[in-house]
C-alpha cells in the first residue's frame, strides 16, 4: 500500500471498528424501534446460560431444588416459549432425592421495576424425576410450580439494557410482549 493511502486506510479501519463497537452496545437487539423491539432465541439462550444453575429452598430449607441447563425453544406458530430444565431435588436427612428434567411453556410480561421480561403464568408441560420415591410423591409438580412462581415474580428471563430503553422514541413505552414468528417481540405503545 502506498504511504499516501495509509492514513485513509487507518481512518476507514477506525470507522469500521467504531461501527462494530456501536452494534455491540445495542446488546444484540435484533429489531429496534418503529413500533417494536425483537429478540431472537440465541440472544435469550445466552442470557439463560449465564443465569443458571440456580438453587431454590422451600419449607425453610427442608427441600431444595437446583435448576440447571436451561434450553429455550421459540416454536413457530406457538405464542408461548418453551423452557426445558434439568432439576436436582434434595431434602434434609435424605440427601440427593432425585435428578431429572422438566419442561414449561410460558408467555412473557415486561416489568418496569426490573426492566426485564418475566415468565407470565408458566405451565408445567412435563416432569421426569425418576427415583423421587415417597419423599416427593405427589409433591413434585407442586414444588416445581412454587419454584416457577417465585422465579417468574422475581427474576427476569431477559433484562433490557438501559441504553436501549433510553433510545426509545419520545412518548413510546414498553407494551405487550409476544412470541411471534420464532422471536420475542416487545410492542411499543404511545405516540
Amino acid at each position: 500500500m502506498s504511504p499516501r493511502f495509509r492514513p485513509l486506510a487507518s481512518i476507514a479501519l477506525s470507522a469500521l471498528l467504531l461501527l462494530l463497537a456501536g452494534c455491540g452496545t445495542m446488546n444484540a437487539v435484533s429489531g429496534f424501534f418503529g413500533n417494536e423491539i425483537s429478540f431472537t432465541e440465541p440472544q435469550l439462550q445466552r442470557r439463560l446460560d449465564r443465569s443458571f444453575p440456580r438453587e431454590f429452598d422451600k419449607l425453610g430449607g427442608l427441600v431444595s431444588a437446583t435448576l440447571s441447563h436451561p434450553r429455550l425453544t421459540l416454536a413457530e406458530g406457538d405464542d408461548r416459549l418453551r423452557l426445558d430444565f434439568d432439576i436436582g431435588v434434595s431434602a434434609i436427612g435424605a440427601g440427593n432425592v432425585a435428578n431429572g428434567r422438566f419442561a414449561i411453556a410460558s408467555r412473557l410480561r415486561y416489568d418496569p421495576a426490573t426492566q426485564g421480561l418475566h415468565l407470565d403464568n408458566p405451565e408445567v408441560l412435563s416432569v421426569d424425576l425418576p427415583g423421587s420415591g415417597s419423599v416427593m410423591r405427589g409433591g413434585t409438580r407442586e414444588l416445581i410450580n412454587t419454584v416457577l412462581a417465585e422465579y417468574a415474580r422475581r427474576e427476569p428471563l431477559y433484562r433490557i439494557d438501559s441504553d436501549v430503553l433510553d433510545r426509545l422514541p419520545r412518548g413510546k413505552r414498553i407494551g405487550a410482549t409476544l412470541v411471534e414468528q420464532g422471536k420475542i417481540v416487545v410492542k411499543l405503545d404511545g405516540h
